[in-house]
């Protein structure tokens, strides 16, 4: 376990991930020096996360965080269909067993053709075009046949686990309040405590 605040550092700002993905990368190499192990680094769609990911983890298997597709999931659903209604839970089963059986193409195809079909407009049509844009821009992270198969993490459950045990269950009392360099140093202990170091 490792955490990372973004905050300042001689006068530069540093994001969490600057900090997080290093340790993740001496901690790899240290647990698995000849890297014969699968390693599994499951992100949401922001592309800096990919893009440091494959600096500093270029081994690893990129997992799409199945909790935010399923989010765009119910985005698209409700263009269609109302809040909800039978209807919009029934696209998004149907979609989600299409994912985790491995059609992805169809998961994108089949709400285009939908959208061309119904004509959307103004914000629905700009709803359904960002679903489907982060789709096709993460399509190569939507293996979810594959992962399974595997025994990868497909969805956010474990990293919310540990957040809430390294960090919310410290960090989050009645009445504490934390200078920023105090809280990064009270996360790193912890995680080194946590982690058996």
């Amino acid at each position: 376990m490792w955490a990372e605040m973004t905050r300042c550092l001689d006068d530069s700002g540093a994001t969490g991930r600057e900090g997080v993905f290093p340790e993740m990368a001496i901690a790899c190499k240290d647990r698995d020096p000849d890297r014969t192990k699968t390693i599994a680094c499951l992100l949401d769609g922001e592309r800096s996360l990919w893009q440091t990911s494959g600096e500093w983890l270029p081994q690893a298997v990129g997992v799409l965080d199945l909790f935010h597709v399923l989010e765009r999931l119910w985005t698209a659903a409700h263009c269609f269909h109302a809040e909800g209604s039978p209807e919009a839970a029934a696209f998004v089963s149907h979609r989600l067993t299409m994912l985790l059986g491995g059609k992805v193409g169809h998961v994108i195809g089949g709400p285009r053709r939908l959208r061309d079909r119904h004509q959307l407009k103004g914000e629905k049509l700009r709803r359904i075009n960002a679903a489907l844009t982060y789709y096709a821009n993460n399509r190569e992270h939507m293996r979810y046949d594959e992962y399974r198969a595997a025994g990868y993490p497909i969805g956010r459950g474990i990293a919310e686990g540990v957040c809430r045990h390294l960090v919310k269950d410290r960090m989050e009392g009645t009445g504490m309040w934390w200078t920023v360099p105090g809280a990064q140093a009270m996360l790193h202990l912890r995680a080194v405590y946590l982690s058996g170091r």
